[in-house]
C-alpha cells in the first residue's frame, strides 16, 4: 500500500512518487521484501525485511539509485527496517577558493624557484618570474596527481571537489594539494582505482620532469660564506635516470630536475600504506580489513627508521620521526568502508597494486636531504 503524509512543498510539485517507485522498485525488490511504502514530500519510505545483509544491500543499491539522481539510507528503527529514498540535492560547485589557492601556489612556488636560480628577492623582487620553470614542473606533477584522483573518482560516480593547492611561503613554495571526497565509496574496485591513479600518473610526470631537468645545465650560483646549503639523498629511481643520461651522481642539478625529485619524494610519502593516504587506500582495497593491521604497524616502522638514521647513521632522522607520529593519527582514524566491501579485486588490479608499491620503494632514501 502507499499513503501520503503531509502536503509536499511547492518546489516538489513536479515530483511523481508513483513513477519513482515504479522506476526503482525492480532494484529494491530482489534485496528487500517491501510490505509498505509511505511518502512525505519528496521522501519515500520503504518498510520491509532485508533479504541480504544490510551492508550488502546498501552496496548493491548505491550505483543504480545514484545514477538516477537519488540518495538513500537503510535504517533499523522502532523494530523494523526502513529504506529512505529521496532526490539528491544538487549543490553548485564553488571553485573560487580552488582558483585563489592555485594562483597563490603559483606565486609561492615561483618565488621559491627564483631563489634556486640565484635571484635575491629582497634586492630584486620583480625578478621572481625567473622561477617559472620550477613552477611549471612542480605544478604539473602535483596537478596531474590530483586530477588523476579526480577523474578516477568521477569515472566511478563518486562526488569529489576540484584540487585545493596549498601555498607555503618557504622551501619549495607549497605543501602539495588535496581533493575532498563527498559521499560513500561504492566498491573496493573504485577505492583501488582512485587510490592508485594519483601516484602512478604523478610519478610518470615526475620521471618526465626529471629527464627534462637532468638534460638542462644547472644555473651557476654565487654562494655567500655564511649561507646554508643542502644536498639531496637520491632515490634509486632518480639514480637510474642519471645513469641512463650519463650524469654524475654528485653533480649539481637544475631546479626542474629538483622538481622531479620532489615528485618522487611526494609519491613515496603518499604510498605509505597507512590510514587514508593513497597507499592506505590501495592496500585496503587489495586486502580488505586485514590491511588495518599493516596500517597500524607502519608508524612504528617509521619511528624505528628515524631512530636508526639518528643513532645508527648519525644523520638527521627527524623527518621519519615526524611522519611516524603523524601517521599514528591517520591509522587511529581508521578507513571508510566501501559499500561493496566483499567484492575482491581481479588479478590485474592486484598486480598493479604491488607494482605501484614497488615503484614507491624506488623513490625511497634513508636520508632525503642534508643541511650544512
Amino acid at each position: 500500500m502507499m499513503s501520503t503524509e503531509g502536503k509536499p512543498p511547492l518546489k516538489d510539485k513536479n515530483f511523481d512518487p508513483e513513477a519513482t517507485v515504479a522506476l526503482i522498485y525492480p532494484f529494491i525488490s530482489p534485496l528487500f521484501a517491501v510490505y509498505e511504502i509511505q511518502r512525505s514530500g519528496t521522501s519515500l519510505f520503504f518498510y520491509g525485511t532485508p533479504k541480504r545483509n544490510p551492508e550488502e544491500i546498501i552496496g548493491l543499491l548505491w550505483e543504480p539509485l545514484e545514477s538516477l539522481g537519488l540518495q538513500f539510507d537503510l535504517k533499523y528503527q522502532l523494530g523494523e527496517y526502513v529504506l529512505f529514498v529521496m532526490p539528491k540535492k544538487k549543490k553548485k560547485e564553488k571553485i573560487g577558493l580552488n582558483i585563489a589557492l592555485f594562483l597563490a601556489t603559483v606565486l609561492t612556488t615561483m618565488f621559491a624557484g627564483a631563489t634556486m636560480f640565484g635571484v635575491d628577492l629582497l634586492q630584486e623582487p620583480a625578478q621572481f618570474t625567473k622561477g617559472y620553470p620550477f613552477t611549471l614542473a612542480l605544478m604539473a606533477i602535483l596537478g596531474s596527481h590530483e586530477m588523476a584522483h579526480f577523474l578516477a573518482a568521477r569515472y566511478h560516480g563518486m562526488r569529489t571537489s576540484l584540487p585545493y593547492f596549498i601555498p607555503f611561503p618557504a622551501f619549495i613554495g607549497t605543501l602539495g594539494a588535496v581533493i575532498k571526497y563527498r559521499g560513500p565509496i561504492p566498491s573496493r574496485k573504485a577505492l583501488f582505482d582512485v587510490g592508485v591513479a594519483g601516484p602512478l600518473v604523478g610519478l610518470l610526470v615526475s620521471v618526465g620532469v626529471c629527464i627534462i631537468g637532468l638534460s638542462l645545465e644547472a644555473p651557476a650560483l654565487a654562494q655567500a660564506p655564511d649561507a646554508y646549503t643542502f644536498s639531496l639523498g637520491l632515490p634509486p629511481l632518480f639514480l637510474l635516470l642519471q645513469n641512463l643520461l650519463g650524469i654524475a651522481k654528485d653533480s649539481i642539478i637544475h631546479p626542474v630536475a629538483f622538481a622531479g625529485w620532489v615528485g618522487m619524494f611526494v609519491t613515496l610519502l603518499n604510498l605509505l600504506p597507512a590510514g587514508q593516504l593513497d597507499g592506505g587506500h590501495i592496500l585496503r582495497a587489495m586486502l580488505g580489513k586485514k590491511a588495518l593491521k599493516i596500517s597500524a604497524v607502519i608508524p612504528f616502522l617509521l619511528l624505528g627508521t628515524g631512530l636508526y638514521v639518528i643513532f645508527g647513521l648519525k644523520e638527521d632522522g627527524f623527518l621519519w620521526i615526524f611522519w611516524g607520529f603523524f601517521l599514528s593519527l591517520f591509522a587511529a582514524a581508521g578507513h571508510p568502508t566501501p559499500l561493496r566491501d566483499r567484492e575482491k579485486l581481479d588479478r590485474k588490479r592486484l598486480f598493479l597494486g604491488w607494482l605501484t608499491f614497488f615503484l614507491g620503494l624506488l623513490c625511497f632514501t634513508l636520508v632525503p636531504f642534508r643541511i650544512a
